[in-house]
């Protein structure tokens, strides 16, 4: 019964260093941090496996009305003309040339669609793994950041699809009728998985440029001299990234460049609050030699302030 007791104290002892409410400066040793990052490290490792296991019977099987995931995966493919894929006649399939080739497929599909899918979770434990040791604030902008993050890494990824149809349907007519065009299982997902992975994380430029100008390392006025330039840039790198088809890089450079003036335009609304209150505090009329008006006097422990009078005292006094 005791050690039953001990270990269930033990238990509770460490709950509350995880905790807040008894913890709130997140303090803990060495060896505390290496146990909890292989408490949070296990769970992630159990929700991507639960995902991969989920993904892998999804890729054959529908949901309701939710296609299967080999389904959506074929789709760009099998929305090209008939007459552009091989063989042209009978059902829209991929070529498998080794063996095991479908069922790694199948595998590696299922694992990214279960990573996407059980992300809350595995994104959690990271977090609670690195929230204690950032003040309220940092927690903040924390969140905030990989909340939109998430959002334009998935609105990147889903332009990405969109596009994949239009690409491969101009990448099928080159060599004219000299080759007929059947696309192995292998190359076609690794085809499609990294121009979602492309688009996505091209979409982070806009957080990117926001979170620099939040930090002062970039301003409003800096960004808008050197504006033609950028945009430059996004066409030759969307122009580089993309496949050889005008549809996909004028799609990934355009939303470059409109993500690039919105966050553009968040930034000369920071500037310009950031100079209103250097006007409000008079920092502006500052000469370059003169110091800030902030009190550098320090204080000690043993300057108390004066007590004050009571009314006792003054009692004794006259008595």
């Amino acid at each position: 019964m005791a050690e039953s007791s001990g270990k269930g104290e033990g238990r509770q002892s460490k709950r509350r260093m995880r905790s807040r409410r008894y913890n709130p400066d997140g303090t803990m040793t060495l060896i505390e941090h290496i146990y909890e990052f292989r408490r949070r490290l296990g769970y992630a490792l159990i929700a991507l496996i639960a995902g991969g296991i989920l993904g892998f019977l999804w890729f054959g099987n529908k949901v309701g009305p939710i296609p299967s995931l080999g389904d959506i995966v074929t789709g760009p493919y099998c929305a090209i003309p008939p007459q552009q894929r091989f063989p042209r006649e009978g059902p829209c399939q991929l070529l498998q040339t080794v063996p095991f080739e479908a069922f790694m497929i199948q595998l590696k599909v299922g694992l990214t669609a279960g990573a996407v899918l059980f992300s809350p979770v595995w994104l959690y434990q990271l977090w609670a793994f690195v929230a204690p040791g950032l003040y309220s604030k940092e927690r903040k902008y924390a969140l905030t950041f990989v909340g939109i993050a998430s959002v334009l890494f998935a609105g990147g990824a889903v332009l990405a699809y969109l596009m994949v149809p239009h690409a491969l349907e101009i990448l099928t007519t080159f060599g004219g009728g000299e080759f007929a065009t059947w696309f192995t299982g292998d190359k076609y997902i690794s085809f499609v998985l990294s121009l979602l992975l492309i688009f996505g994380v091209s979409f982070e430029l806009p957080l990117l440029i926001v979170m620099l100008n939040r930090v002062g390392v970039v301003r409003y006025q800096q960004l808008k001299k050197w504006r033609r330039g950028i945009i430059f840039l996004l066409f030759v790198f969307a122009a580089f990234v993309t496949p050889a088809d005008p549809f996909s890089m004028i799609a990934l450079a355009g939303a470059l460049t409109l993500l690039f003036e919105f966050a553009l335009q968040l930034t000369r609304l920071h500037d310009r609050k950031l100079d209103k209150q250097r006007g409000t505090e008079g920092w502006d009329q500052l000469a370059d030699d003169e110091p800030a008006p902030f009190e550098y006097t320090p204080s000690t422990i043993d300057d108390e302030p004066p007590a004050k009078p009571s009314a006792t005292a003054g009692t004794d006094d006259i008595t």
